[in-house]
């Protein structure tokens, strides 16, 4: 059964929110899909300028097998979980109510995204079957890192198989590091790899790599390895070693990828979203998307992927979300032109 966790106060004056007629109890200024650092940060803005806000978060988080989040001024080295809950915590005094659910199915009612003031522009279902409605919709539903096709890959990520370096080579500084990707992409993670450890090999699992990053590699003292990775081995606590097809193998402490990431909702093909060529939903100004009334934040739209960039990004998209419902409020809204230039479908 969904779970919802509710503010302290009502709908009166007394918990710090505007007069005025009472609203249906499912209908909503902001619905906040996604219950990370974007989300949770934006709810706190949102129900700071007395917003009622719902988040709405499927209990997937992107970093949910790390065991420390890092460069999260003063959390850092925080459990993943442990952030959510104390964000969760954060909301709740400001009334913003956090439901325990997925958002299978949304849609605009309103052409415009500007229906006036306190008429919906957006209806969304989720996986229990509840129906909301909300003026403004901010998805920060992140992505899903794509990991290497490699037997063991699963089986220590977090635990010495990591996608980004920023978070987690500091940990492993002056180890054994193995960069993985498709020939030159696995050549640019090593040369990242060097600040961290001089003990790098680039393995590109099969795929050729050119006689110009050949020689880069070389220059910067990077070991190079093109056979197939048959599996990834070790103990139940830590990676120890790299297999190729063949049998042989290379000792291993830590194994960073770059073998892409996707969308993990469809929530913004079925809003209308356009996607850059990468895949990354397009965004403009303060977190708009190309549908009027519509924000993203966080990893899924393809900036630098920290969290307290997401956190950033969610507080960001949430002023701007705060400045058009004040429009509305006086009547002022008017059609926000698209001003996107880089979008395209998704492939």
């Amino acid at each position: 059964m969904a779970k919802v966790s509710e503010g302290t106060g009502g709908r009166s004056a007394r918990d710090g929110r505007p007069r005025g007629r009472p609203k249906p109890r499912d209908s909503y200024d902001v619905l906040v899909v996604g219950g990370g650092p974007a989300g949770l940060s934006a709810a706190l803005v949102l129900g700071r300028c007395r917003r009622r806000v719902i988040v709405v978060d499927s209990g997937r988080p992107r970093n949910a097998a790390a065991l420390r989040s890092h460069g999260y001024l003063t959390r850092d080295g925080i459990g993943p979980h442990e952030l959510l809950r104390l964000g969760r915590e954060e909301v709740a005094r400001y009334g913003v109510e956090v439901l325990d659910d997925e958002v299978v199915d949304a849609r605009c009612p309103s052409p415009d995204g500007s229906p006036g003031p306190g008429a919906a522009a957006f209806e969304a279902e989720t996986r229990s079957g509840r129906r909301l409605r909300s003026r403004k919709l901010l998805l920060a539903t992140g992505v899903r890192d794509v990991l290497p096709p490699v037997e063991g890959a699963e089986r220590y990520y977090g635990r010495g198989v990591h996608h980004c370096p920023y978070c987690d080579a500091w940990e492993h500084r002056d180890a054994r590091l193995a960069a993985y990707g498709a020939g030159g992409a696995a050549v640019g993670l090593a040369l990242s790899l060097r600040t961290w450890s001089d003990r790098v090999t680039a393995c590109t699992d099969g795929r050729p790599v050119d006689a110009g990053d050949r020689a880069r590699l070389r220059r910067n003292g990077i070991a190079l390895r093109t056979e197939p990775v048959a599996r990834l081995d070790g103990d139940d606590e830590a990676l120890g070693a790299i297999v190729f097809e063949g049998g042989r193998s290379i000792r291993c402490d830590a194994l960073f990828f770059n073998t892409g990431q996707v969308q993990r909702s469809t929530l913004p093909g079925m809003l209308g979203c356009e996607y850059r060529e990468e895949g990354q939903v397009e965004t403009h100004g303060k977190q708009h998307t190309c549908t009027p009334g519509l924000f993203m934040a966080g990893d899924a739209d393809g900036d630098v992927q920290f969290l307290i960039v997401a956190a950033a990004e969610g507080a960001r998209a949430a002023t701007a979300i705060n400045r058009e419902l004040q429009d509305e409020d006086r009547g002022e809204a008017g059609v926000r032109p698209n001003t996107s230039s880089r979008a395209r479908a998704p492939r």
